[in-house]
């Protein structure tokens, strides 16, 4: 799928494109290039769908990985997203890559839920300490439409949310 993420030198959107991992001859990113989740380990996972985002102006580069998972055939859900340590903080090279990859997960649930999922992708926040957990609690919140579920770390984007990610992020 093709998307626009923004190059923050410049300020200009530049052509990228999200991809199925397996389809591409790039080595996923693990804890040892820096990243904090190994996406290697978890392409091998049964269930699991690991998509790539890549720019055309560094095609052999990632700029985004995201794990997409069908929980019992059913429930969509975004098992692990991380954009590239050199979009992170203040001086990042590209902006807008966790809202693709976010938005695409979105378009996956609407794809692929089935029932009263359809449309509704969950996910988890798990950081180390509880201030680092409520901070993008509300980042997902505020940037994402995500809502949480009740005292617990999952949270939902449902699909008046998903749709408005799609519309902005993909269309």
């Amino acid at each position: 799928m093709n998307v626009k993420i923004l190059k923050i030198e410049g300020n200009t959107l530049v052509n990228a494109r999200i991809s199925d991992a397996k389809l591409l001859k790039v080595s996923l990113p693990s804890v040892v290039d820096g990243w904090r989740f190994d996406f290697h380990k978890h392409l091998k996972k049964k269930n699991f769908e690991t998509y790539v985002l890549v720019s055309e102006e560094t095609s052999e580069r990632i700029e985004g990985c995201l794990s997409f998972e069908m929980r019992d055939k059913i429930e969509p859900y975004m098992a692990f997203i991380e954009i590239a340590p050199h979009n992170v903080g203040t001086v990042k090279e590209y902006d807008n890559v966790a809202g693709c990859l976010i938005a695409f997960a979105c378009r996956l649930s609407f794809m692929n839920g089935e029932d009263h999922f359809q449309g509704w992708l969950a996910f988890d926040v798990l950081e180390e300490n509880i201030e680092d957990e409520t901070k993008l609690m509300k980042v997902y919140s505020t940037k994402y439409n995500a809502v949480r579920l009740g005292d617990s770390t999952t949270m939902l984007i449902p699909p008046e949310g998903g749709q408005k990610l799609i519309t902005e992020f993909l269309d």
